[in-house]
Parts: structure tokens; C-alpha cells; sequence
């Protein structure tokens, strides 16, 4: 059950990024914090349960976290400017 809901929060995830990088919104913006944080918390209770192997799943879990941060980063940085 958590590997189900860790891969549609991770697919999830990286959509809702990607769709902040051409319409960034507060409301995705939101969105894409709770999914980074459910996949961070579910790739993290894999690991632990199931004794795979750390440096694959954290390499996977670096690259996600790095392009979801990126489109975070880049949609506050379009909002702050819109407000100004």
C-alpha cells in the first residue's frame, strides 16, 4: 500500500511541477508542498521496511527532489515578482 501511494505521489508530484513551471499559482504551490512531503515521508518508510538499497533510492530521491525544489523555488520567484 505505501509503494502505491509513494508512486502517485512522486508521479503526482512531478506534474503538478512541471505545470508550475508555464502557470505558476499559489494553490500548486501548496499542492506540490504536500506531495514532496508525502513522497520524502513515504520513499523514507520504503527504506526503512523493506531494506533496499540506500544509495539507489536516495539517488532517485535526490534528482526528484531537486526538480519539484527547483519548480517551488521558481514559482515563488514569478509570484513575488507578479506582486510587485
Amino acid at each position: 500500500m505505501t509503494l502505491i501511494l509513494h508512486t502517485i505521489a512522486a508521479t503526482s508530484g512531478l506534474a503538478v511541477a512541471t505545470y508550475m513551471l508555464f502557470a505558476p499559482s499559489k494553490t500548486a504551490l501548496r499542492i506540490s508542498y504536500g506531495l514532496l512531503g508525502l513522497t520524502l515521508t513515504s520513499g523514507t518508510l520504503l527504506v526503512v521496511s523493506t531494506g533496499t538499497h540506500i544509495l539507489q533510492a536516495c539517488l532517485m530521491g535526490l534528482f526528484y527532489t531537486a526538480f519539484v525544489t527547483f519548480g517551488i523555488v521558481r514559482t515563488h520567484r514569478v509570484l513575488a515578482n507578479a506582486v510587485r
